[in-house]
């Protein structure tokens, strides 16, 4: 059968998104210095887009190289938890960050390890679950009037994928509201105590607001068109309008690395460290906590 310039974008797609958060993986566990609950939180992001890209490939090559429906139902399954895991790791981020500001005399303590890493295996333990449904039954294979837009999801577990999205899409929107509060109060009371709001302390403040809606509009902009066109679409309509809206979702695991990892001048500097061998420099590193965007 002829290759789908689709299915070859996706693919593209896939391996662009694994290269570059192998890096972020990689960096995260060669650094010892990179073990605070931010970079645990940032490492299950970038492995839950790893295998995201992975299953992209794999699901290329399956689809034109090896076909089986079964293999077809695992690849599929394997893409639902790996990108439920990379949305449900977006939250745990959101929520990191807003508990970094709102109980910060707190945060460093055990009791927000113990809650990171309770909040990071129920996202992966709920993110198993969506991606074994499928595979224990929860498809269209014998019933083809069944099916979803993606197939061999049915419009039941399309439908069920879409409404969690949305949840944790308002979650994080109303998370973010609460930051951007808590920033602006921040900078007003630091006003109050010099008397005067001064440029810098403007700058700053706009440049986080600036940057949390940034965060906020990549993550709508790249799965909401698709999670839309989960639940109003047909599988009658023509397969482009499934693609037109999955690519870009597969943008933002190709986004995050960027907006998480990279900008961090403590993966910067091991970054320096894991290709260079060495880190010879005169310019100091500021440690960075959640609140930092």
């Amino acid at each position: 059968a002829a290759v789908n310039p689709w299915d070859v974008m996706l693919c593209v797609s896939g391996t662009a998104i694994a290269c570059e958060n192998a890096l972020v993986v990689a960096i995260i566990c060669y650094s010892p210095a990179l073990r605070t609950p931010m970079f645990v939180l940032v490492g299950s992001l970038a492995t839950a887009d790893l295998l995201a890209g992975l299953g992209l490939i794999l699901n290329f090559v399956f689809q034109y190289v090896i076909r089986s429906e079964t293999v077809s139902l695992l690849t599929v399954g394997f893409l639902v938890a790996s990108f439920a895991a990379s949305v449900s790791s977006l939250l745990a981020i959101t929520v990191d960050r807003y508990l970094s500001l709102y109980n910060a005399l707190t945060y460093y303590s055990e009791r927000t390890v113990l809650c990171i890493h309770t909040m990071l295996a129920g996202a992966w333990g709920v993110s198993l679950c969506l991606g074994l449904l499928p595979v224990l039954g929860w498809n269209c294979l014998h019933d083809p009037a069944a099916c979803s837009i993606v197939r061999p999801l049915t419009k039941s577990n399309v439908t069920l994928l879409s409404a969690s999205f949305f949840l944790i899409f308002l979650i994080m929107l109303h998370l973010y509201i609460e930051i951007c509060k808590i920033v602006c109060r921040h900078a007003h009371q630091i006003a109050l105590q010099q008397h005067f709001l001064t440029a810098s302390h403007y700058v700053a403040t706009k440049k986080g607001v600036s940057t949390l809606a940034i965060i906020l509009g990549t993550f709508g902009a790249s799965w909401l068109p698709f999670a839309i066109y989960c639940v109003v679409g047909d599988p009658n309509y023509p397969s482009v309008y499934t693609y037109a809206t999955l690519l870009p979702a597969t943008y933002n695991s190709m986004i995050n690395p960027i907006i998480y990892a990279y900008r961090n001048q403590e993966i910067q500097r091991s970054m320096w460290v894991l290709f260079c061998g060495c880190f010879q420099t005169k310019v100091s590193f500021r440690s960075r906590s959640p609140s930092d965007v």
